[in-house]
């Protein structure tokens, strides 16, 4: 009997996003199958080889595979040690429709950079609450499949600014630190491309806006804190999904933890 698989699956809160699926497996291999999504995999470890439109490909570690939906594909491991690998399926909406045919005729990429995106992505969905971040990444890493798609990636463009919508969105963040702002809602009051406005944005603030919104409300939690809020009280009140994410996010910007920080003062006269 084989080794038992090591799966991890979850939806996350990140709209486009139909499931995360993490496995390890040793012996498995997928019949052929489809899916009504869009299947972004990076393999971790292993190699995985598989039939699309019957010809045969292969997804090592270096790479991004891209599947197209309602195409018939297959998998199984290469080698006797399995393999280890991590998935997003993205809903239609997420590619247009007129790239599948593309994707089928080439699904491997070989772009590191793209990869790297991919790890980060993966590595925001694990964490509850940092979703401004995981659309964000989503974005770009939607923009730049697209690229690839179109072959558009070698395409030398104009650098361009748009402040205009860096400052307008810087805006809206501080009108919304501790509701929150999805990036679709914040790109439907600006009329702009989700990554395009996560590009000005970085580009004018030379930080991200999940960045900003979390100094902001960093900022907001010291105040409460010093204000003698107590600590877990203050993580709902100043926008943080909860305890363990404001622990995080404040000792990675004041480089301690909340309950110290409050009582670092000096003790009352």
């Amino acid at each position: 009997m084989g080794a038992r698989p090591a799966i991890t699956a979850w939806r996350p809160r990140i709209e486009g996003i139909d499931e995360v699926f993490h496995a390890h497996f040793a012996d498995h291999s997928y019949p052929m199958h489809t899916h009504d999504s869009w299947t972004l995999l990076i393999v971790d470890e292993g190699v995985v080889r598989y039939d699309l439109d019957r010809h045969e490909h292969g997804a090592p570690s270096s790479v991004v595979t891209l599947l197209p939906p309602h195409v018939p594909h297959n998998g199984g491991a290469v080698t006797p040690a399995g393999f280890r690998k991590r998935v997003l399926y993205l809903d239609t909406g997420q590619i247009d429709a007129d790239l599948v045919g593309r994707a089928v005729d080439r699904p491997v990429l070989d772009d590191p950079p793209l990869r790297h995106r991919v790890h980060q992505l993966h590595r925001t969905l694990e964490r509850p609450g940092d979703e401004l971040e995981a659309q964000s990444r989503l974005a770009l890493v939607r923009d730049r499949l697209a690229a690839h798609l179109r072959d558009e990636l070698g395409v030398r463009r104009p650098r361009v600014s748009d402040r205009r919508v860096a400052h307008e969105l810087r805006d809206l963040l501080d009108e919304h630190v501790v509701a929150g702002l999805t990036l679709r809602e914040a790109a439907e009051r600006l009329h702009c491309h989700h990554a395009h406005l996560v590009r000005m944005f970085s580009r004018e603030f030379g930080m991200a806006p999940h960045q900003y919104l979390t100094g902001r409300r960093v900022d907001l939690s010291r105040r409460l804190l010093l204000g003698g809020m107590r600590a877990p009280d203050v993580a709902a009140a100043a926008g943080f999904y909860d305890q363990s994410h404001f622990s995080r996010h404040f000792k990675r910007v004041v480089g301690t933890s909340p309950g110290h920080y409050a009582r670092t003062g000096p003790a009352a006269l």
